[in-house]
Parts: structure tokens; C-alpha cells; sequence
């Protein structure tokens, strides 16, 4: 299939790990362009060596006000035709092991920099009459994840935002959705290993076994078939599909609207 989005534009967060790496080679791969997004600068520049035509790297914290300036500065004038809303989540704490601060950096951490970098590009989308922004989230926001109880609700937040938004500029060529990963194997999954082998006394091989038999599919998916199913999102091949989010989980969510 044609995915349409050679030459096409994208700001893909978090570009040198999990998701965001997979992303964007998928997306490079197909012929676009890609504003690589993460504080790792030798990495982004090892991206960028194998795509140099292709890439502009911009090396920063996406969750801090500089960082939304110097993204500003990258996508300059030109169209941008897709955002990948994507970074790191926060640690995995129960309910009654959080302090108030684990919730105010949560708030931070996971939902106020998307307002903000949204306020900034989608107006330009819809002028252009055209975008894509695609979130990446976590299957809790379709069924709790022990341990989780920070992405489980904050995450929550980010979903009625994405459904909202869509909404209110489905007319303008502009969609918004999500993708709600459960357990891959990326090193995501590693801080809820430790902190499952933490509470049950297993090791951290046997923590992990549990995870994946709670796959139907009984494996752990990869990065890359999360990121087959974001490019195609990211695409005009999806232009019927806005506001909606769906899980990546191996058939782990248990709910009818899983």
C-alpha cells in the first residue's frame, strides 16, 4: 500500500528509543521527513547519519518551555503534516506509595507539555487544512495496570483532551487519535519487571513471564508492530478515523471496547 507520505513532515517525540525510534524509521522508511525529537543528542546524530537527507534533529527535554521554543524554531514555515505526541511515563508506584509531588510531576511530566505544544502547531495544521497527531498513551487508559496508578489516571486526562480536541476540529482536515500500548518489549516494561519482582519476591526472568502470559497472543510485542499501524495513522490513508483510541496489547484488555 501507498501510504502517500513521501516528502510528508513529521515531529516524532522521543525518536531515539521504544516507540518514537521505531516510528520514525518506519516513516523514513516510507520516504518522509522527519523532525527527530530527544535529549540524547549522540543518538539523534546516529539517526540522523543513517538518514541525512531526511532528518533535522532537535536535542531537548519535550517537557520543559525551552524545549517548545527550540520545536518552533525547527518546523519553521514549512507544513508539518504529523506529530507523534510521545515520551516517557512515569514511575510505577502504587496508590499509597505516591506523594503529592509524584502527582504534580506526573501532571507535568505526562499531560501540560502536549496542551502546550499542540496550542502551538495544530493552528497551522488546520490553516494548512491538513495534519495528523497521533498520541502515544498506554493501554490503562482502557484497563487499570497494577502499579500504574500515576499513568492510569493522568494518562486518563491526556485521552478526554485528545477526544475533545478531535471534536472541535474534525471539519478542518486536522485528526487527532492514540495508541494505547500494553507490554512490549522495550525498556518500558522493565520498571514494572523490577517492581513486580520487588512485591512478589520472584527474580526479574520469572516477573517478566508473567506479563507475557498475560498476552493472549503469549509474546511480548515489538516496537515495530506498534509502529506499522502509527504510520498508517499518520497517514492519509486514516482520514475517516479521528478521536478514537485503540490498545496495542496482545489481546490483553479484557473490556468489550478494548
Amino acid at each position: 500500500m501507498d501510504l502517500q507520505i513521501t516528502n510528508h513532515r513529521f515531529l516524532i517525540g522521543g525518536a531515539t528509543s521504544g516507540f518514537g525510534q521505531a516510528v520514525a524509521n518506519s516513516v523514513l522508511k516510507e520516504g518522509a521527513n522527519v523532525i527527530a525529537l530527544a535529549r540524547d543528542e549522540n543518538k539523534l546524530k546516529t539517526l540522523q547519519a543513517s538518514f541525512p537527507a531526511q532528518v533535522q534533529i532537535v536535542a531537548a527535554d519535550i517537557t520543559t518551555e525551552s524545549a517548545i521554543f527550540k520545536i518552533m524554531e525547527a518546523v519553521g514555515d514549512k507544513p508539518l503534516h504529523g506529530i507523534l505526541v510521545n515520551a516517557g511515563g512515569p514511575p510505577a508506584k502504587t496508590v499509597l506509595e505516591t506523594s503529592l509531588e509524584d502527582w504534580d510531576n506526573a501532571y507535568r511530566n505526562v499531560f501540560r507539555w502536549k496542551i502546550h505544544l499542540l496550542k502551538q502547531l495544530v493552528p497551522g495544521m488546520m490553516k494548512n487544512k491538513y495534519g495528523r497527531v497521533l498520541f502515544i498513551e498506554s493501554a490503562s487508559v482502557k484497563e487499570p495496570i497494577e502499579n500504574l496508578v500515576l499513568s492510569n489516571s493522568i494518562r486518563l486526562a491526556v485521552i478526554g483532551y485528545m477526544k475533545t480536541f478531535s471534536q472541535e476540529i474534525a471539519a478542518s482536515g486536522v485528526t487527532m487519535n492514540a495508541l494505547g500500548p500494553g507490554s512490549h518489549d522495550t525498556a518500558a516494561i522493565e520498571r514494572l519487571v523490577k517492581k513486580k519482582a520487588e512485591q512478589t519476591g520472584l527474580d526479574e526472568s520469572e516477573a517478566r513471564e508473567l506479563y507475557i502470559k498475560n498476552t493472549k497472543v503469549g509474546f511480548l510485542g515489538k516496537a515495530e508492530d506498534l509502529a506499522s499501524l502509527a504510520t498508517w495513522l499518520l497517514s492519509p490513508q486514516s482520514r475517516y478515523i479521528t478521536g478514537q483510541t485503540i490498545s496495542v496489547a496482545g489481546g490483553a484488555i479484557h473490556g468489550i471496547m478494548g
